[in-house]
């Protein structure tokens, strides 16, 4: 049985930058302590939230080693270090492993996609080079390649490879890699929607993209799936939505952009092609955090 990288929620968080776009360690190392006194139990860096595909791979190495740096082992800190290129998701593995990470989260390789096969091979290259555990990351709705869950069976047969961000959005799935693997492969969901109903099937938890913006709130969530109150977490579930839904009104991350950027972490900005929140959107987007006491 693999070790388990963490239980309950995981922020994967955005990655605060100036005006220019340049990245604001001040903010990230402030984010960081925020997201840390808030009860979070692991943070994930250089996700698709942290908009590692538009910062060059020594910049994601150097916010990597920053969050390392400032956690200080405080809870697990998960390097994102997929592309749809085999050899570059090789080079930003390496450099996640030699600053400290204590996983990595590797997603199915986007547009050029890949077979079942192909897959296999892809995911077993870099748990092979890796000194560190993998989560596979299945997100098709972003990468148009479904990681299935038979695939998934087999890639858990790998000693490197300890679990499964799981964001198609399908129960049905979910509970079939639960079936397939048993405890040979631990399952995060990759919804927020989803997170009660994942973690009452027996998920350790989830990497959360409302977490960014509601940390305190999510964590309780989780908490109360970890000790069985499923009836307290099923309404927490159901508070939290309408955020959950606006945070996802326009393309992550740029609505979680918006919201940390109002609490004070960073500017409102983005890389292109990714640009600001739309005014109509933003203002949902304030009124369901004021509803739930989250000031901006």
């Amino acid at each position: 049985m693999k070790n388990t990288i963490f239980t309950g929620m995981a922020t994967a968080i955005v990655t605060p930058m100036a005006s220019d776009g340049s990245i604001d360690y001040e903010a990230l190392g402030r984010f960081i302590e925020f997201q840390i006194e808030n009860g979070i139990n692991a943070l994930v860096v250089m996700g698709t939230t942290g908009e590692n595909a538009t910062i060059e791979p020594e910049d994601q190495k150097k916010v990597i080693a920053y969050t390392v740096e400032k956690v200080a082992h405080r809870v697990p800190v998960i390097a994102g270090t997929g592309t749809n290129n085999t050899e570059h998701v090789l080079h930003n593995t390496k450099n996640a492993c030699e600053v400290g990470a204590d996983a990595i989260l590797v997603v199915t390789p986007y547009y050029n996609k890949a077979t079942q096969n192909g897959l296999i091979k892809h995911f077993t290259t870099v748990a092979d080079a890796s000194t560190l555990p993998m989560i596979l990351y299945n997100v098709p709705g972003r990468t148009g390649c479904n990681l299935l869950p038979k695939t998934v069976a087999k890639l858990a047969e790998h000693p490197n490879i300890a679990a499964i961000k799981e964001a198609t959005g399908n129960v049905a799935q979910m509970v079939e890699i639960m079936h397939l693997c048993g405890d040979k492969i631990d399952v995060y969901s990759g919804e927020d929607a989803l997170t009660v109903p994942m973690m009452a099937m027996g998920g350790k938890g989830t990497i959360s993209v409302l977490s960014n913006v509601a940390p305190k709130q999510s964590v309780a969530m989780t908490d109360a799936c970890l000790r069985g109150d499923y009836a307290a977490a099923a309404k927490m579930q159901c508070d939290l939505l309408p955020l959950i839904n606006a945070l996802f009104s326009e393309v992550n991350p740029i609505p979680a952009k918006a919201g940390t950027a109002a609490l004070g972490f960073g500017t409102d900005t983005l890389r292109l092609p990714l640009t600001p929140m739309e005014d109509a959107t933003r203002a949902v987007l304030f009124a369901e955090m004021r509803k739930l006491g989250i000031n901006v």
